[in-house]
C-alpha cells in the first residue's frame, strides 16, 4: 500500500454510497445511506471525495470483476483507464488488439459504429465520475457544510475538497469532448432523475471546461497529498485544452497554450533520470515528473484493467511474465503497430521499450505479429516484483499529466505561432526530453518543424492514451496522406470519413434520452 490517501479510497469504495449509472447522468443513490449520515462528519466528506478519485481505479463495489458501477459490459474490463487506452490507442498508429471480444477489432479498423460496446463504456464511466461529482458538489455548498455544524479548518478543507471535485469534473467533460463532441450535460444545479440531461454543443463544453478550470485554479493547492489534485494539474489540463481548441472550437489558442504550460514548467516539477522509472511499480517514490496519476494498488485497488491490463496483455507465456513482475499473468493482448517501432530510428533512445520479435503487422489474429511493448513493468526501480494477491494484479501508477507535456505543448503552440514563448526555448526543452531518452548530447536537435513534435511525442508518450487526439490535431487520424496498417480495415491502410474525428453517441443512450442528436456521419 502506497499512502493513507489508499487507505481512504478503499474505505470509501466500501461505502458505495452512489448507484450504477447506465444510461445518462440522472442517477439516484440507492443503498439506506442518506445525504445527512454520509456527509455528517468531515471524515465522511473525505470518504466521498475518494469515492470520486476512486472511479478512475476501481470498476465497482466487489472485487476485480465483481459489481461493477457500469451496466453492460463486464465489470473487469470496465476499468477508465482500459477503456480510454483502448479508444485511444487501437484507432492509432501505435497499437493492435489480437482479441475478438465484442468492439474491439472495430477500435483496430476505425470502423466503429453507434452500438460499439467499448465506446459506450467509456462514455458511461466519464458521465459515471460526473455523477458522483456532481452529488458531492451539491452536499458540500457552504450552506449545507454549515448547516451539518462544520467550521473553521475542517470547512476549508471541505472547500478545497470542492475545487478537485471539480477538476475531477471538468477533466471528464473534457474526454467526452475530446471523443463524442457534443455530450449530454448536467451538473449539481440540476435535479437529479426530473428530467432528461440536454445536450451541449462542443464549443459550449469547450467554454464550460475552460471556465471551471480557472475558476478553480487559484483555489487548488499547489501541493496536495500524492495522487491528488494540484494547480499543477489544472494549469496542465488547460494547456492541452488550448492546444486542442482550434479542434474543438475553430479558433486556436497557442498562446494561452504557451502561457499555461509555462505554469507547469516553473511549478516546481523536474525529469526523472531514467525514462524506464516512470513506469515501474514504485513509480509513486519521488516523481517529481508526475503532475498527476492514477494510484494502483495490488492487494488494495484489485481490477482487469489499468496497469494490471497494460502490462499483462503486453505480454504471453513465452516472455517470461515473472520477469515483468506477473507470475501468474501473460494475457498476449495487445502489441505494436509497425509504425510505431519505425519512429525509433536511433538504437540509443531509451524509450524504444520494445520485445524482440516481428515488427510487421500481416494478421491482426497473431499476437507475434507486430513489436510487445515492454514499457510498464509491475517491478521496483531495485527489481523486486511487489506483494500482489494471485500473481497479476499490478501496483504501477498510471500517469494522467507528466512534466513533458508541459514542454512539447509549449514548443508545438510556438511552431503554430502562439505568442509568449520562443523557438529557441522550444528546442531547449524538446532537448531536455531527448537527452534524457540518449544519455548524453548526441540526438539533440537545432531547428524543429511540427512534424519533429509530433513524432517526438509518439516516441514520449506512446502507449500513455495520447495518440488519438495528436493525431486529429495534426489532421492526419483520417486522412489518407498518412496511413498504417489495417487503418480503415485493410492491411497497407486507407483513408476513413473525417466525421471519424469525432465517435457516435451511443444508440442506447440516443434511445434514452430524446434531447440528443446523433453526430454527423452515424
Amino acid at each position: 500500500m502506497k499512502n493513507l490517501f489508499k487507505i481512504f479510497i478503499t474505505s470509501a469504495i466500501a461505502m458505495a454510497t452512489f448507484s450504477s449509472c447506465k444510461k445518462d447522468l440522472n442517477l439516484s443513490p440507492t443503498n439506506d445511506l442518506t445525504a445527512d449520515v454520509v456527509y455528517s462528519t468531515p471524515a465522511g466528506y473525505k470518504q466521498v471525495l475518494t469515492k470520486i478519485y476512486g472511479s478512475f481505479a476501481t470498476v465497482g463495489r466487489g472485487g476485480a470483476g465483481d459489481n461493477g458501477d457500469l451496466g453492460g459490459i463486464d465489470a473487469g474490463a470496465s476499468d477508465f483507464i482500459r477503456l480510454y487506452w483502448n479508444v485511444q490507442e487501437l484507432t492509432s498508429d501505435e497499437a493492435l488488439c489480437v482479441w475478438n471480444d465484442p468492439g474491439l477489432y472495430d477500435l483496430n479498423y476505425m470502423t466503429f459504429t453507434s452500438d460499439n460496446i467499448l465506446l459506450q463504456a467509456v462514455y458511461t464511466r466519464s458521465l459515471y465520475q460526473i455523477t458522483v461529482a456532481n452529488e458531492f458538489l451539491r452536499e458540500s455548498t457552504p450552506e449545507k457544510v454549515s448547516a451539518r455544524n462544520i467550521t473553521g479548518n475542517d470547512a476549508a478543507d471541505i472547500a478545497k475538497y470542492r475545487a478537485e471535485a471539480r477538476f475531477l469534473r471538468a477533466y471528464q467533460y473534457w474526454v467526452l469532448m475530446d471523443m463524442f463532441g457534443n455530450p449530454p450535460f448536467i451538473t449539481e444545479n440540476d435535479l437529479i432523475g426530473k428530467v432528461a440531461p440536454k445536450q451541449i454543443t462542443r464549443t459550449d463544453l469547450f467554454n464550460y471546461v475552460e471556465s471551471e478550470l480557472l475558476a478553480i485554479e487559484p483555489e487548488l493547492n499547489t501541493t496536495n497529498e500524492y495522487g491528488r489534485i494540484t494547480r499543477g494539474a489544472a494549469d496542465m489540463l488547460l494547456s492541452r485544452l488550448y492546444l486542442n481548441a482550434s479542434v474543438y472550437t475553430g479558433t486556436a489558442k497557442n498562446s494561452e497554450a504557451i502561457t499555461y504550460a509555462s505554469k507547469v514548467i516553473a511549478g516546481g516539477y523536474s525529469l526523472l533520470p531514467k525514462y524506464t522509472h516512470l513506469f515501474l511499480a514504485d513509480n509513486n517514490e519521488n516523481n517529481t515528473e508526475m503532475i498527476l496519476g492514477i494510484n494502483y494498488d495490488g492487494n488494495f485497488t484489485q481490477n482487469y484493467g489499468g496497469t494490471t491490463f497494460l502490462v499483462n496483455a503486453s505480454i504471453n507465456a513465452d516472455m517470461k511474465p515473472a520477469d515483468f513482475g506477473v507470475p501468474s499473468g501473460g494475457w498476449g493482448g495487445i502489441r505494436s503497430r509497425s509504425t510505431l517501432s519505425s519512429i525509433f530510428t536511433n538504437a540509443a533512445d531509451s524509450r524504444a521499450l520494445f520485445y524482440a520479435g516481428k515488427a510487421a503487422n500481416d494478421d491482426v489474429a497473431v499476437f507475434t505479429d507486430g513489436l510487445a511493448v515492454t514499457k510498464f513493468r509491475n517491478k521496483t526501480k531495485d527489481g523486486v516484483t511487489p506483494t500482489t494477491a494471485g500473481g497479476t494484479f499490478c501496483s504501477i501508477d498510471f500517469p494522467l499529466f507528466r512534466l513533458p507535456e508541459a514542454y512539447l505543448n509549449y514548443a508545438e503552440a510556438v511552431l503554430r505561432g502562439g505568442n509568449g514563448g520562443t523557438t529557441a526555448q522550444a528546442i531547449e526543452y524538446v532537448n531536455k526530453l531527448r537527452e534524457r531518452a540518449y544519455g548524453n548530447t548526441s540526438g539533440n536537435v537545432v531547428s524543429l518543424t511540427l512534424d519533429d513534435i509530433l513524432s517526438e511525442r509518439a516516441k514520449e508518450f506512446y502507449w500513455e492514451g495520447y495518440r488519438r487526439t495528436d493525431l486529429i490535431r495534426y489532421g492526419k487520424f483520417t486522412d489518407g496522406s498518412y496511413l498504417w496498417p489495417f487503418k480503415g480495415g485493410i492491411k497497407a491502410g486507407r483513408a476513413v470519413a473525417a466525421t471519424r474525428n469525432i465517435f457516435p453517441l451511443p444508440a442506447s443512450d440516443l434511445i434514452a434520452n430524446t434531447n440528443l442528436t446523433q453526430n454527423p456521419g452515424y
